[in-house]
């Protein structure tokens, strides 16, 4: 006769969570410090939400080289990856999970261009909560706000 087992700790598997890097890229002007912030084109996930430039690690990669390699892509630059300011996870309703690190960036050498997004603008972090940022931006935002950050 078999015995039932019980399997404890089981659960319904998971999406893989992805790990992601942004960059803060900042200046400081006679208004204040400014953070460029980067709109997502309408054919996109999670379309014209307002993020961070960045993206995924591949393997491999330090968090440093995906993020440098990453800005090269989106904006033609040659950043400088400054100090990591925080990271955290944010689980989706559809099950999938982003691991992300946000590092500053005071210093690059070439023009910003936009290759790929709907819209660009540099904007005071006081301002930042006016913009329509993606649900796993929200808490830093608020932080970066508030002066809590950087």
């Amino acid at each position: 006769m078999k015995k039932n087992r019980r399997r404890t700790g089981a659960q319904a598997p998971t999406k893989q969570v992805r790990l992601v890097v942004a960059a803060l890229i900042l200046r400081q002007t006679e208004t204040g410090r400014e953070v460029l912030v980067c709109q997502r084109r309408p054919e996109q996930a999670m379309a014209l939400k307002w993020e961070f430039p960045g993206g995924k690690i591949e393997p491999g990669e330090s968090p440093e080289a995906a993020l440098r390699r990453e800005l090269n892509e989106e904006l033609g630059i040659e950043a400088e990856i400054g100090p990591r300011v925080t990271r955290l996870r944010h689980n989706y309703r559809n099950g999938g999970a982003v691991d992300l690190q946000f590092f500053t960036v005071h210093d690059f050498k070439g023009e910003l261009e936009n290759r790929i997004f709907n819209a660009m603008q540099w904007t005071t972090l006081a301002k930042l909560p006016e913009f329509d940022f993606l649900a796993a931006d929200l808490t830093l935002i608020q932080d970066l706000a508030a002066g809590k950050l950087i």
